[in-house]
């Protein structure tokens, strides 16, 4: 039977299996919605998966397929990830209480966004601003925006200027102080001139409401970057002016995508990242067996609640190895409870029982096998996954769950074509 998804006020719909199709095909090249429109119009062999004959003149629109290709969500993608990690076990001939064994490591997936700092944020949140009020003042007469290009470009002359800003390196003193009073003295006017057009802005929203009667929810954005930018002045003026430092939670990476988090793992080259954590487990065929998307969470808060979603799905999951991050007293005996074999590395000076158990011949093999998870998360990366290119939070879960299911597509596909060549193989010996 066939399913279409009907969209509200006559916008056509699309099946199931397209859907699936051009969404993984979407993820996998890391590809946008323009790309993907061409190859469903023009590539044969696709549209022939599509279900479209040779002489089928259908059509996809731009628009159909932004509307449609979401319509998946985490968990129906993730039901269909199971049973295609099923089917590539019947492939290869594993029964069905087979034990499996898996790995479990986190990585960053990047959010579309520009590293951030407090005069860009603050200069994003102007942009935004003006553009909304030029829309209601083209629609009412709104006062005090005639000249809005004009006042843009002199709020985006001072923030240029304190960018081109650099702080003295001279080993005198008073060199020192006037360079810090010059780039003191340009995030003063910078905030003030903000502030300026902040209350521009307010009078302007409040003379919506009361005057021309526009409901509060269509001035909803105005009124959220109203928000961010009186925060932004705020820290700007606590950090520069005041020499305050800005605590980590009150800070926000991105106005667009306000879910980005900072993170630094410490790697080599890389001191930070912008995006969030997200956690696969694999297994010693390649299939990744589950994922989570990790918000605000670390590793070692996650370890157990991992491995008992991968035995609700495969309940022979009974071995995994993980690094020392996952490492806390918690998880060295919660897991041991749920695993036949634990490998996960103890963080800090080691116990002699620590030693005996780490230092055993299955541990040490366990833990070699461990750094081929890297090999998955690298795939995961190169097939469209080292940045989302969806926005939102439900957009990041359901684009890293299409990622996933993808993946695992693509490896049943590999086991496929191995199993071919051996039998063609096969074939040419017994011919000669």
């Amino acid at each position: 039977m066939i399913i279409s998804f009907h969209l509200p006020k006559g916008r056509p719909g699309m099946e199931q299996w397209r859907i699936l199709v051009l969404g993984t095909l979407r993820v996998a090249l890391g590809a946008d919605f323009d790309r993907i429109q061409e190859l469903a119009n023009e590539h044969r062999t696709l549209r022939m998966m599509l279900g479209h004959g040779t002489f089928d003149d259908k059509n996809y629109r731009l628009q159909t397929l932004r509307d449609n290709l979401k319509l998946f969500t985490p968990e129906i993608m993730d039901r269909i990830n199971t049973e295609v990690i099923r089917s590539g076990y019947q492939l290869l001939n594993l029964e069905s209480t087979a034990s499996i064994q898996g790995r479990c490591d986190s990585f960053v997936l990047k959010t579309d966004v520009h590293f951030p700092t407090d005069i860009n944020l603050l200069y994003d949140v102007m942009r935004v601003l003006f553009r909304q009020c030029v829309y209601w003042c083209q629609e009412h007469d709104l006062p005090d925006w005639r000249q809005h290009k004009h006042n843009l470009t002199e709020f985006k002359r001072q923030y240029r200027r304190i960018q081109k800003l650099r702080h003295s390196t001279s080993k005198d003193e008073k060199k020192k102080r006037a360079q810090a009073d010059l780039i003191c003295n340009a995030h003063q006017v910078y905030i003030d001139l903000a502030q300026k057009y902040l209350n521009r802005v307010t009078q302007s929203y409040a003379l919506l409401i009361s005057t021309y009667k526009v409901p509060e929810v269509l001035l909803l954005k105005m009124q959220t970057f109203l928000q961010h930018g009186d925060r932004q002045v705020d820290q700007i003026r606590r950090r520069v002016i005041e020499g305050e430092t800005i605590p980590h939670d009150e800070k926000v990476f991105s106005l667009f995508q306000p879910h980005t988090e900072w993170i630094s793992k410490g790697k080599a080259g890389v001191p930070v990242e912008l995006g969030i954590r997200v956690c696969i487990v694999e297994d010693y065929h390649g299939f990744i067996l589950h994922h989570k998307v990790m918000q605000k969470e670390t590793d070692d808060k996650i370890a157990i609640g991992m491995v008992e979603a991968t035995q609700a799905k495969f309940p022979a999951f009974n071995a995994c190895s993980f690094d020392k991050g996952f490492h806390s007293k918690s998880n060295q005996s919660g897991l041991k409870e749920i695993l036949d074999e634990v490998t996960l590395p103890k963080k800090g000076k080691l116990s002699l029982k620590d030693k005996e158990r780490e230092y055993a011949e299955e541990f040490k093999q366990a833990k070699k096998k461990h750094s081929a998870v890297e090999s998955a998360i690298n795939a995961l990366q190169v097939h469209g996954l080292s940045q989302c290119r969806d926005h939102g939070i439900d957009g990041f879960e359901r684009y890293t769950a299409l990622a996933v299911l993808s993946r695992d597509i693509q490896k049943v596909g590999a086991i496929k074509r191995d199993m071919e060549r051996q039998r063609l193989a096969k074939e040419k010996k017994k011919a000669a």
